[in-house]
Order: C-alpha cells, then sequence, then structure tokens
C-alpha cells in the first residue's frame, strides 16, 4: 500500500513535467490574400496559419465567446441590441522551426494565393502567459502612437509594462538575416534590461529616460533602401534572470548584432530553458 500511494503521488508530481515535452508538429494552410497585400505578405500570414494549424492538430484550441445584451428606447418602445464575440487559442506554442517552409505561390483573378507547409518543435501550454503589454510606436510616444507601418525617417518608440518584475530584452530581425539588439542599450554592460512591476516604460527616447540612463539611451530612425522592408521585432521578457544573445559591434550608428540563425539557436535555447518566459512578435512594414 505504501508503494502505491508513493507511486500516485510521484505521478502528479511528474504531470507538469511531461506536459511540457517538446514535440515534432507540422501543418499546412492556404492564405487567399486581398489585392492590397503584397506577396511578401501573403506568405507571411500562410505561414502563422500553417503554425496555427499545427499547433490545433497537435493541443488543441481553446474556444471563447462573450455576449451582452443592451437595452435601449426607441420611438417609445423597448428595445435590445445583442452582441457577441468570439475568439481561439491554440493550447500549445510554437518552439523552433525546423528547415525552411515550403511555399507554393499562385494567381487567381488578381490575388495572391499561398500554400504554406512547415514543420517545427512546439510544447502543450499547460499555464497563462504573463500579460506583458508592448507597443510599437511610431513618431509619438504615447500609446496612441502604436503602428507597425513606418514611412523611411520616421522614429521608432516601444511602450512596455508588465504585471510582475522580471527583465527584459528587444531585437529586430531584418530582410537580410541579419538580428539587431535594440535592448538591452549598447553602453549597457550587465547584458540584460531589469523592469519593475506595474510600471510604463518608454524606450528610446531619451527625453522620457530616467536621469542615470539618459546618456546611454539610443534612439531609432527606420530606413528603407528599397520600395518596401519587412521588418520583425521580437519583445522577450521573463521573470527570470537571462542575458542578451552574443552579439557584436559593426558599425557606430547601428545596434549591436548577430546572424538570424546564432539568434534563432539562443532564443530557442532560452525558451526551452525557461517556462515563464513571453515572447511577442510584432511584424513592422518600412517604405520610402
Amino acid at each position: 500500500m505504501k508503494k502505491y500511494i508513493f507511486f500516485i503521488i510521484l505521478s502528479l508530481f511528474m504531470l507538469p513535467v511531461c506536459a511540457q515535452k517538446v514535440k515534432d508538429v507540422k501543418g499546412e494552410a492556404t492564405y487567399y490574400a486581398p489585392k492590397n497585400i503584397t506577396p511578401e505578405e501573403a506568405m507571411r500570414k500562410a505561414l502563422e496559419q500553417a503554425k496555427f494549424k499545427a499547433l490545433a492538430e497537435e493541443f488543441g484550441v481553446l474556444m471563447s465567446e462573450e455576449t451582452e445584451t443592451r437595452g435601449k428606447i426607441r420611438n417609445g418602445k423597448s428595445e435590445s441590441d445583442f452582441f457577441s464575440l468570439g475568439s481561439s487559442e491554440v493550447k500549445g506554442e510554437w518552439i523552433e522551426t525546423i528547415g525552411e517552409p515550403e511555399y507554393d505561390v499562385r494567381y487567381e483573378n488578381g490575388h495572391t494565393v499561398v500554400t504554406c507547409r512547415v514543420k517545427g518543435k512546439a510544447r502543450e501550454i499547460v499555464s497563462a502567459a504573463i500579460d506583458i503589454k508592448a507597443k510599437i510606436l511610431c513618431n509619438g510616444t504615447e500609446d496612441k502612437f502604436e503602428n507597425n507601418r513606418f514611412k523611411s525617417g520616421d522614429d521608432l518608440f516601444l511602450s512596455f509594462q508588465s504585471p510582475v518584475k522580471g527583465f527584459l530584452a528587444v531585437y529586430l530581425e531584418g530582410e537580410d538575416g541579419q538580428v539587431f539588439c535594440l535592448l538591452p542599450y549598447r553602453n549597457q554592460s550587465e547584458g540584460i534590461y531589469p523592469i519593475e512591476a506595474n510600471r510604463r516604460y518608454l524606450f528610446f527616447d531619451p527625453k522620457s529616460a530616467p536621469s542615470k540612463e539618459k546618456d546611454i539611451v539610443d534612439e531609432y530612425v527606420m530606413t528603407c533602401e528599397g520600395t518596401s522592408e519587412m521588418n520583425q521585432i521580437y519583445v522577450i521578457f521573463s521573470p527570470n534572470q537571462f542575458a542578451k544573445a552574443s552579439d557584436n559591434n559593426t558599425q557606430e550608428n547601428l545596434p549591436r548584432q548577430l546572424s538570424r540563425e546564432d539568434f534563432m539557436k539562443w532564443l530557442v535555447k532560452c525558451r526551452k530553458h525557461d517556462l515563464g518566459m513571453t515572447l511577442n512578435k510584432v511584424f513592422i512594414t518600412v517604405e520610402q
């Protein structure tokens, strides 16, 4: 009997560990793009849908629906309006892409149609992610300036807030495969940026920075060499201390950088070992 009870207790402790096992997944999706979307954007959306399907098939989907009824008087009669809002979230998170996604691009009636097939590693989500608020701001420091479309020469800012204390790093991946470390700042020696709970931070603006940081704040202006460029910003937060990826100085006016391959190796390693790490990815477009 004692052995049996011990086995039950041991099994209960092992459940969370088993739930975090990383699994190989694959998905396929076809995206029919509206005419105002570029082929590059259509490929990105097809990839997102393929990842969503892969996670949904392996781990399932959480469905939620909110309803609201409002009463009002119109022409002396009582009326009610009914509102319904539905949403869905997969119960898994994408950790790593295996190889390169495969794309089939065709055109139907003036529309771009993209089929994407992708393989990767993922794990089940067994606890709620930390509800961080990260907003990419264009030419303004208030949250109302949130935008993911920039013109060459526009200023980039980031507002951030977390309900718990922790540590933050921010990276930007360009179309050329290079990844730039936007935060911590170039002249910070700690290798990570500490965050206090329930405080709104504004990054990349010396005027809003604490007095001890005004001399080290990096300011960023978005540029575009071609007609348009698509970049991806990674906002990485954890209640557990971690250090930024190993990177290098290149040009005086550019952030420290590393290759996409080295960045993804670092990020995958961090996420595998830190279940509390939260990752927000934001795609931004820069046009001439």
